[in-house]
């Protein structure tokens, strides 16, 4: 049986999906903007500061799950341009210093509200 997990320490969906969903101990987040979980607006006006509020926001998700972020076995990261690679790369590593997640980073034309970064994760608690 799956259960929704949901933070108000976390942006609420903006569309019909869940925060996050648990199954069998498993933890898969939905891909998570850089939304700040008051106003519902992007914050940070590049890809180092959108990376720490999309991780932030992402532990917040991952607590109300009853996991920690050492839990998060997968993410793939989602970025407008690739020659902010190395910006997004240190502020995502800020949260993953031991023991880093597998993780694909891919770019696309475009994500919702016009962010530049979104990341999606899996954790097992």
């Amino acid at each position: 049986m799956k259960k929704i997990i949901s933070s108000p320490q976390a942006p609420k969906a903006i569309g019909p999906y869940s925060q996050a969903v648990e199954i069998e101990g498993f933890v898969f987040t939905s891909g998570i903007l850089p939304v700040d979980p008051v106003t519902g607006e992007i914050l940070g006006g590049d890809v180092k500061s959108q990376t720490e509020l999309v991780l932030k926001n992402m532990e917040n998700i991952i607590k109300a799950a009853g996991a920690q972020m050492k839990h998060i076995i997968k993410t793939t990261v989602y970025v407008t341009d690739l020659t902010s690679f190395a910006e997004m790369n240190a502020a995502y590593e800020s949260f993953f210093k031991e023991n880093p997640p597998a993780r694909t980073t891919v770019q696309v034309a475009a994500l919702p509200k016009g962010a530049y970064v979104q990341i999606e994760a899996v954790a097992h608690k």
